[in-house]
């Protein structure tokens, strides 16, 4: 297996489209179950498990189903291997924007993210 910039863009283009949607499924497929999703942004420091992150999610109503502008785009990707790549992304849900920084695996055929770290971003 030889990876590619565009396999890692093809599975942050679905994390993307899961949180448009709010589609609980299709986060369960680019997370690893095992996945850390963390920020310093909240006091105390916010960790969650998937199992803690998907259901907020899905209580959300969804940017799609608001008809809002879609404002999400990579802003880099580094291949470290061919197993592991570091990602920053910037997204907005709702009135809030946010910098992703995500590692992703390849595992069992298919690049998942493994670890989401962000930041929010204040609109101005």
């Amino acid at each position: 297996m030889r990876a590619t910039i565009e396999d890692v863009t093809a599975a942050l283009r679905m994390y993307f489209d899961a949180l448009y949607h709010c589609d609980v499924g299709m986060l369960e497929s680019i997370f690893h179950p095992a996945a850390v999703y963390a920020t310093t942004d909240e006091t105390p420091f916010l960790h969650r498990t998937m199992a803690e992150y998907f259901p907020i999610v899905a209580a959300r109503q969804s940017g799609a189903s608001r008809n809002e502008a879609r404002r999400d785009h990579i802003e880099a990707i580094d291949l470290a291997s061919e197993t592991i790549a570091l990602a920053r992304v910037r997204c907005s849900i709702g009135s809030r924007d946010f910098v992703d920084f995500l590692t992703l695996v390849h595992v069992e055929g298919k690049w998942q993210i493994i670890a989401k770290i962000f930041n929010i971003v204040e609109k101005q």
